[in-house]
C-alpha cells in the first residue's frame, strides 16, 4: 500500500505510521511516470473521488495511467463509519477534554464578558487541557442570539436571566468531539423549562433506542413526529456521526433508511428554536455499541442556572 504525498508530509506520515504498518509513503516528486504506469499495471479501473478530483486533474489522470478511471463516492468515508478501538479511545480522550473545558467555562462567566470573550476562555481551557485544536469553530451564542443553530459569537454582553448556548468541541490526535449545552443566567422561565425538558427528553428517546442494527429513519420519523405534535420546526438533523471530521456518516435524518453500525461514534443534537428570541440544543457525542448507545461526553444535562460576579 501506497501513500503519495510531497516532501513537505513524508516525515509526518513515516512518524504516524505504525511497525506492523504495511503502507510506505512515497514523495510524489520522485514518482515517475514509469513508476504509475508500474503500481496501475494490473489493474483494469481506477476510482476517482468525483467530489475531489478537478476535470483538469482527471485528464492528466487519464494521460498518465492509461486505464479505465471510474468515478466513486465516499468509499473511504464509508469505512470510516466503523471506528477501531484505539480510534475510539482518542475520541474518548477528545471527549473528556471537551468535559473539563466545559466545566471550567460556566464557573468563570463573569459579569461584562461578551459571547466572543466566553469562547475565547473555552477554547483556551480545551487547549491548556490537552486539545491539538479545536474539532470547529466554538458556538457561544445568548439571548436572542441562540435561536440561530450556527450563530457566530459576537461583542455581546452576557445579562441577567439570560440564555446561552455552547456548541464546542476538542481535537485530539486527528479525531474529533462535538458537545452542545444550554445554560441559564439568574433564572429560567417556564417557556424555556418546557422546551429545555422536551428536548433533553428527544435526546434520551434517541440514545435509548439506539444500538447496532438500529434502523435510524424509524426512531427520526418518531421524533419528527413529536416535534410536529408540539408544532416545533425541525431546523436541522437530529445528529451525525463524528471522527477524523466534526461531519461524518451516517446523518440522523429521516431519509436516511440505514442501520446503526456497531462501534461507530455520533453526535446525538435535538434543538428547538424560536427567531428573535431563543434556542435551545442538547448534544453529546455518543459510542453505539452492540446493544446500547453510550454518552461519551459526560457533562450534566440538568438544567444549570449560573450567577454572574
Amino acid at each position: 500500500n501506497l501513500f503519495v504525498t510531497d516532501s513537505r508530509y513524508i516525515e509526518c506520515v513515516n512518524n504516524s505510521l505504525t511497525i506492523e504498518s504495511e503502507i510506505v509513503a512515497c514523495d510524489q516528486k520522485e514518482m515517475s511516470k514509469y513508476d504509475y504506469e508500474t503500481i496501475f499495471e494490473d489493474c483494469e479501473n481506477i476510482g476517482f473521488e468525483e467530489k475531489y478530483v478537478t476535470y483538469e486533474k482527471y485528464k492528466k489522470y487519464l494521460e498518465m495511467f492509461h486505464v479505465n478511471l471510474v468515478e466513486t463516492e465516499g468509499i473511504i468515508e464509508s469505512q470510516r463509519i466503523v471506528k477501531e478501538d484505539y480510534e475510539i479511545e482518542k475520541i474518548k480522550k477528545a471527549c473528556e477534554i471537551t468535559d473539563k473545558a466545559f466545566e471550567y467555562i460556566i464557573k468563570n462567566i463573569k459579569k461584562g464578558m461578551t459571547e466572543k470573550q466566553i469562547a475565547f476562555e473555552l477554547e483556551k481551557a480545551m487547549i491548556l487541557n490537552g486539545a491539538d485544536g479545536l474539532a470547529f469553530e466554538t458556538i457561544v451564542a445568548s439571548g436572542e442570539n441562540s435561536s440561530m443553530p450556527h450563530a457566530i459569537p459576537t461583542d455581546r454582553v452576557i445579562k441577567e436571566n439570560d440564555i446561552i448556548l455552547f456548541d464546542f468541541g476538542a481535537k485530539y490526535q486527528g479525531y474529533c468531539s462535538d458537545c452542545s449545552r444550554t445554560v441559564f443566567v439568574g433564572k429560567i422561565s417556564e417557556e424555556q423549562r418546557k422546551i429545555y425538558e422536551f428536548v433533553l427528553e428527544e435526546q434520551n428517546k434517541i440514545i435509548s433506542n439506539f444500538k447496532e442494527g438500529t434502523n435510524i429513519k424509524t426512531i427520526i420519523r418518531n421524533r419528527e413526529i413529536d416535534y410536529s405534535l408540539e408544532n416545533y420546526e425541525v431546523m436541522h438533523a437530529f445528529g451525525h456521526g463524528v471522527g477524523l471530521e466534526i461531519h461524518e456518516n451516517p446523518v440522523l435524518k429521516s431519509k436516511q433508511d440505514n442501520l446503526l453500525k456497531g462501534n461507530s461514534i455520533i453526535a446525538i443534537e435535538p434543538g428547538v428554536y424560536f427567531p428573535g428570541k431563543f434556542g435551545i440544543r442538547i448534544e453529546d457525542t455518543c459510542l453505539v455499541e452492540k446493544n446500547q448507545c453510550i454518552n461519551l461526553t459526560k457533562s450534566a444535562k440538568t438544567i444549570t442556572t449560573i450567577k454572574l460576579v
